[in-house]
């Protein structure tokens, strides 16, 4: 079990998230520790899971993906087996940048971005109505993204 995280952790991981490209001087001085020290801590945030990744976030506009669009999906059957199969399924598809298993009127809700509403009725006629144990999904496309990947408090 990884140990606990004190009030510099909780800064440098605030920090990070902010701002992924801090170099270790600019975040050590931002928490007050030497950059040894915050070299040192930073590293053991990452060995114990705290810190997943470290990546760049794409404008959507920017490469003609500026539609979100999040599906709900009903599978035919509420079985491991199906929703293994849809899981395994739903991992090939590169258009989907997030897939939640839910409990309520749906099995899964997909984050997906698309050029437009004509790309998206495209994949989904051809791609996301052929997934395993697929039923039903509805659709929704969202009009404006009030708050999208907000840092995570704690």
């Amino acid at each position: 079990m990884p140990n606990e995280i004190d009030r510099i952790d909780r800064n440098i991981l605030k920090h990070l998230q902010a701002d992924g490209r801090s170099t270790n001087a600019e975040l050590a001085g931002l928490v007050n520790v030497s950059p040894a020290t915050c070299h040192r801590r930073t590293q053991r945030l990452f060995n114990e899971g705290y810190i997943k990744s470290v990546r760049a976030m794409v404008s959507p506009q920017k490469v003609d993906r500026a539609a979100l669009v999040i599906v709900g999906v009903v599978l035919d059957r509420s079985t491991p087996e199906s929703f293994a199969e849809f899981e395994n399924a739903i991992r090939e598809l590169n258009f989907v940048l997030d897939c939640h298993l839910v409990a309520g009127d749906f099995d899964y809700f997909l984050k997906i971005r698309v050029r437009d509403m004509s790309d998206f009725n495209k994949l989904h006629g051809e791609r996301l109505i052929a997934l395993p144990g697929v039923r039903q999904t509805r659709t929704f496309f969202v009009m404006k993204e009030v708050t999208d990947n907000a840092p995570l408090q704690f």
